[in-house]
């Protein structure tokens, strides 16, 4: 992990650990992944970004965990699980979806298995 990243994480240095078993994965399960650190997010990319990491408030106040990062992942279709908080179509067969991530054990096979497939997306467009 990068300078850039953990200054990003200085906002929650709580889940520091979330991001660092979610990066440890991508970088296992994916090939040729490249990170940017950005103000906002912290973003993955292959050929295009097919994944991201931020504080995203995609759920209400009172339903928020205190420490929690948050998973955005574009796919062709919409999927249907009650992990997704917020699912969007900002281009006709390309959604977006943001997954709230608060324990270490939300980071698993499902969640690795629709990143994959997001930079499979990704790296065919």
């Amino acid at each position: 992990m990068d300078e850039n990243a953990l200054l990003f994480f200085q906002q929650d240095i709580e889940v520091l650990p979330l991001y660092e078993r979610l990066e440890g994965l991508i970088l296992d399960r994916i090939a040729d992944v490249q990170i940017k650190v950005q103000k906002s997010q912290i973003s993955f990319y292959n050929r295009h970004m097919f994944a991201c990491v931020s504080f995203s408030k995609v759920r209400k106040a009172k339903d928020r965990p205190a420490h929690y990062i948050v998973v955005t992942f574009g796919l062709q279709h919409c999927l249907e699980s009650p992990r997704i908080d917020v699912a969007t179509e900002p281009y006709p067969n390309r959604w977006t979806h943001h997954v709230l991530i608060a324990s270490p054990d939300e980071i698993d096979d499902e969640l690795m298995g629709w990143i994959y497939e997001a930079s499979v997306f990704s790296a065919l467009k």
